[in-house]
C-alpha cells in the first residue's frame, strides 16, 4: 500500500503542482479626473498641495511590500496582521502575469493567484493597497513577471518596448487583469488607492511610447480617478527616461537605504507638476536579496530604523520592501547577472530578505520592533497590539528510500512530447516553462575519448553517456557543463556495440529578472559540439516537473509511474548504490499537532523538494548559504505526510533530512572543483 501511495504522489508531482479555473473577464470602465482634493462624503484619494489625501483629509502612506503569492493563501491573514501591528496603513504588491497566465489563454485566479480574495483581506483588516500591475515587475521573480511562451514568439519580440506585437499581448493580458481590480478601487470602496505602471523602467530603457501606451490602457480600464504611478531610482537620468510628465501619472522614486533621503525628494518634484509631489520611496528597503554561493544578506536594524525616520520625521511616507518576504515557492525564482549573461546569479528558495516579518512570520526580531518604534512616533492612530510568533515544531529525522533513478522513468520511444530535430531546441520553444529539459542524441566513440562543448547553455547542464544495448546498466556520469563556468568536458570511451548514447538533462534555475539581459530563453540554445564537430539529430523531452498552474495531464514520462517493480533485478540492486545520476527518495513522517516546520538538507547536494505533493523549492546547501527549506503549515496534515526528493547528484550518505524548528543560512560553497562536478562560486 505505501509503495502503491508513494508511486501516485510522484506521479502527481510529475505531471503538475496544482490546476486552477479562470474566472472570465468582465467589460471596461471609465470614471472622471485624477489628483482631486475631495472634501464631500465620497471616499477620494488623491494628490494636492504636495500631499496625499484621503477623504479630504491629509494622509501619509506608511507602507510595506507583501506578496500574495510568495506567502500561502491560509497565511495571508496572519502576516496582513503581522504588518499593520508593525504600522503599515498600506501594503503594495505586485502581480507577476507568468502566475496568472502559465500558458498563453490559459488564466488563473485560484489558490496562491487569488488576487481578488487577498485585496478583499486587505479591505476587510482596513489596509489601503498599491497595486503594482507591471507588465514588468521586477521583484526576483522569473521572467520579472513576464510569462515564459513570451519568449517562444518568433520572430522574437522586443519585452518592455513598443514592439507592437508585445504590446497587443499585454492589452489582452491587462484586458482580463484591469477589470478584475476596477470594483476595488478605492473609489468604488475598495482598497487599492494607487496603480504602478512599469516598474523602474529608467534603470532599462527610454520609450515613452511603451509608457504612453500602458497609461492609456490602464485608463481605459480603471478610469481617471485612480492615481497611475511610476517608481524610478532617485538619479536624475533614470527619472529622465521612466517618467512621463504632465499630472497624468505621479513619479516616485526609491534609493538606497542610507542615502540622505531629502535631496532625491527634491529631484523628485522636478518630475511631478506643480504641487503633485507628495515625498515618497516607494521601495524603502528594509533587507535585501541573496543569490546561491553568497552569504545571506542582512542590515542593521537601528540603521534601517534611522533612515526610516529622516523620511517620516518631515512629514515624508515611505513603502518597507519589504515588510515581509516570504517564499519563492515552486520554480519561480528570479536571477540576475552581472556584466555578461554568463555572469549567472539565480536567487534562493528563500525571500526572507532579511525583512522585519521574516519568512515564517516571525516578528520578535530587532528589525521589527526598531521599525516599530519609529512608525508609533508618526502613526495616526495607536497601533495595534504585536500577534506572537507562530509556534513551530522539529518532527525530528526521516529516512528516504532511492525509488527510482530519474533515466528509468523515461523511454524516448513514442513519447507525444518528444521533439525531434536537427539541432536542440530552446526549453520554450517546445512548450515547457519550468524544470528541466533532456537532450539525447547518439555518437561515434573514439579511443581516446571525446571532448564536448556547448557554447551556450542555460543554465546547468549534466552530462551521461551509455551504450544503446547495455540496458541494465547506469549510465555513465561525465560532468556537468554551466552557463557560468562553461568549459568543455571529456567524454570517456565507452565500448559499445554501436553508437554511444548521449544525454544531456538541462535544469532551468530562474529566468533573469532584471537587466539588459532578460530575454533569457532556457535550455541549449547553440549547437552542441564534439571534438569541434557539430553534432546533429537530436531528441528533446521536457520533464514536466512542477507545472505550477497548467491543467493536469498524462504525461508518458512516467513509464508505469514510480514502481519498484518496473525495475529489472539488476536496475533494482544499483538503487542502493551513491553516483551523481538524478534520482527520485521518498519517505514518511507522521504528525499529531500541525504546525511550521523547516526540512534541512545538510548532507545533499543539489534538488527540488515536495511536501504532500507541493513543491516546496529548490535545495542546494553543496553551494549555500541557505540549508532549510520552510514548510508553512498549511502544507501539512495530521497523520502521514510525504517528503519526495529529486536529488540530481549526490544525496546524504544515510538518505535522510531531518523537520527542524529553526531556518538555517550558514551552508557553505565547496569553491572551484568538487566530486567531478563545477559549484557556483561567489
Amino acid at each position: 500500500m505505501a509503495g502503491n501511495r508513494t508511486a501516485a504522489v510522484i506521479f502527481a508531482i510529475v505531471i503538475a503542482f496544482a490546476a486552477f479555473a479562470p474566472l472570465p473577464s468582465s467589460s471596461s470602465h471609465r470614471s472622471s479626473s485624477q489628483f482631486r482634493l475631495d472634501k464631500g462624503g465620497e471616499e477620494k484619494f488623491g494628490i494636492a498641495d504636495d500631499m496625499f489625501w484621503k477623504d479630504g483629509e491629509p494622509f501619509r502612506i506608511i507602507g510595506g511590500d507583501l506578496h500574495y503569492f510568495r506567502v500561502h493563501p491560509e497565511y495571508w491573514e496572519d502576516r496582513l496582521l503581522r504588518a499593520k501591528a508593525l504600522g503599515l496603513n498600506t501594503i503594495q504588491t505586485y502581480v507577476p502575469w507568468n502566475l496568472h497566465e502559465p500558458s498563453q489563454g490559459r488564466l488563473v485566479f485560484e489558490g496562491f493567484a487569488d488576487l481578488v480574495s487577498f485585496l478583499k483581506l486587505c479591505k476587510k483588516l482596513d489596509l489601503l493597497v498599491m497595486l503594482r500591475v507591471g507588465p514588468y515587475i521586477c521583484g526576483e521573480w522569473d521572467l520579472g513577471g513576464f510569462p515564459g511562451w513570451l519568449l517562444a514568439k518568433e520572430p522574437p519580440i522586443r519585452l518592455r518596448s513598443s514592439d507592437p506585437v508585445f504590446l497587443n499581448l499585454v492589452e489582452k493580458w491587462w484586458s482580463i487583469l484591469l477589470p478584475k481590480v476596477f470594483p476595488l478601487l478605492y473609489s468604488n470602496g475598495g482598497p487599492i488607492i494607487m496603480v504602478q505602471v512599469e516598474n523602474e523602467f529608467g534603470s532599462y530603457g527610454d520609450d515613452k511610447a511603451y509608457l504612453h501606451y500602458l497609461v492609456k490602457l490602464a485608463r481605459t480600464h480603471l478610469g481617471d480617478d485612480i492615481i497611475l504611478y511610476t517608481t524610478d531610482g532617485g538619479a536624475r537620468d533614470t527619472l529622465e527616461k521612466g517618467t512621463l510628465k504632465g499630472d497624468d501619472v505621479f513619479s516616485a522614486v526609491d534609493f538606497t537605504t542610507g542615502d540622505d533621503p531629502w535631496p532625491i525628494f527634491k529631484l523628485q518634484k522636478e518630475f511631478n507638476a506643480p504641487g503633485k509631489s507628495p515625498p515618497i520611496s516607494t521601495e524603502f528597503y528594509t533587507g535585501w536579496l541573496t543569490h546561491w554561493g553568497e552569504n545571506i544578506a542582512s542590515t542593521d536594524a537601528s540603521f534601517t530604523a534611522t533612515y526610516l525616520e529622516k523620511i517620516l520625521s518631515k512629514n515624508g511616507s515611505a513603502v518597507l520592501y519589504m515588510a515581509h518576504g516570504g517564499t519563492n515557492l515552486g520554480f519561480y525564482n528570479g536571477a540576475n547577472t552581472g556584466d555578461n549573461e554568463s555572469d549567472f546569479k539565480p536567487d534562493l528558495t528563500s525571500y526572507d530578505y532579511d525583512a522585519p516579518i521574516r519568512e515564517s512570520g516571525d516578528v520578535d526580531n530587532a528589525k521589527y520592533k526598531a521599525l516599530r518604534r519609529v512608525i508609533a512616533k508618526y502613526s495616526a492612530k495607536p497601533l495595534a497590539s504585536i500577534p506572537p510568533d507562530n509556534e513551530r515544531i522539529a518532527y525530528g529525522r526521516i529516512k528516504l528510500d532511492k525509488v527510482s533513478f530519474l533515466y528509468d522513468m523515461i523511454g524516448m520511444k513514442d513519447l507525444v512530447d518528444l521533439v525531434e530535430s536537427e539541432n536542440p531546441s530552446s526549453m520554450e520553444a517546445i512548450g515547457q516553462m519550468f524544470g528541466f529539459v533532456l537532450y539525447a542524441s547518439e555518437y561515434t566513440p573514439t579511443s581516446n575519448g571525446s571532448m564536448l562543448s556547448i557554447p551556450k547553455v542555460h543554465d546547468r547542464a549534466q552530462v551521461f553517456i551509455s551504450c544503446p544495448e547495455d540496458s541494465d546498466k547506469r549510465p555513465t556520469y561525465a560532468d556537468v557543463i554551466t552557463r557560468w563556468s562553461n568549459r568543455p568536458i571529456h567524454l570517456p570511451y565507452l565500448k559499445c556495440e554501436s553508437n554511444n548514447n548521449l544525454f544531456i538533462l538541462v535544469e532551468n534555475m530562474g529566468r533573469l529578472n532584471y537587466g539588459p539581459y532578460m530575454f533569457d530563453r532556457k535550455g541549449i540554445l547553440s549547437s552542441v559540439y564534439l571534438d569541434s564537430t557539430p553534432l546533429y539529430e537530436w531528441k528533446t523531452l521536457p520533464l514536466s516537473l512542477q507545472n505550477v498552474n497548467e491543467s493536469p495531464k498524462i504525461n508518458p514520462i512516467i513509464s508505469n509511474t514510480i514502481k519498484t517493480a518496473f525495475l529489472k533485478g539488476s536496475a533494482r540492486k544499483k538503487l542502493t548504490e551513491l553516483n551523481f545520476e538524478p534520482a527520485f527518495y521518498t519517505g514518511h513522517f507522521n504528525i499529531d499537532k500541525v504546525r511550521d516546520t523547516y526540512i534541512s538538507f545538510r548532507g545533499w547536494s543539489k534538488g527540488i523538494a515536495f511536501i504532500n505533493e507541493i513543491n516546496v523549492g529548490r535545495f542546494w546547501p553543496s553551494v549555500g548559504p541557505q540549508c532549510n527549506l520552510y514548510v508553512p503549515a498549511p502544507i501539512l496534515r495530521e497523520g502521514n505526510n510525504t517528503v519526495v526528493i529529486l536529488e540530481l547528484e549526490s544525496p546524504k550518505p544515510d538518505l535522510t533530512v531531518s523537520s527542524v524548528d529553526h531556518p538555517d543560512f550558514t551552508c557553505t560553497s565547496k569553491l572551484g572543483k568538487s566530486r567531478g562536478r563545477l559549484v557556483l562560486t561567489s
